[in-house]
């Protein structure tokens, strides 16, 4: 089984930045995706980022050139870099690792991002 443990949410204003953590217990080179994902009250769970072991990004349309998908891998971390924030960017983010075999899918236990003035 693997834990993911997301973490950096919170309230910002428009305009604003937010950096969010995901700490894996196994080693994130290991699976065919790590990534980001967001669901909004009444939404149904969206695509924000995804980052392959060979360093291949994947962004949805509405955040390319504002958010930006990072990892260490020394501490199986992957991190979301996200700036210019907009109040359609509120949602809860959920950090995801697929593995190769069926493309099984972890995820982690969600992390509020609220923006508002």
């Amino acid at each position: 089984q693997v834990q993911l443990v997301e973490s950096g949410g919170g309230l910002v204003q428009p305009g604003g930045s937010l950096r969010l953590s995901c700490a894996a217990s196994r080693n994130i080179l290991n699976f065919k995706t790590m990534g980001w994902y967001r669901q909004a009250p009444g939404n149904q769970r969206e695509l924000v980022a995804t980052l392959t072991p060979g360093g291949s990004t994947n962004y949805a349309d509405s955040v390319k050139g504002r958010f930006t998908i990072s990892r260490d891998n020394a501490r199986n971390t992957v991190y979301l870099q996200m700036n210019s924030l907009k109040p359609e960017d509120t949602a809860v983010y959920y950090c995801n690792a697929r593995e190769y075999v069926g493309n099984y899918d972890y995820w982690g236990q969600g992390t509020q991002v609220t923006v508002s003035s």
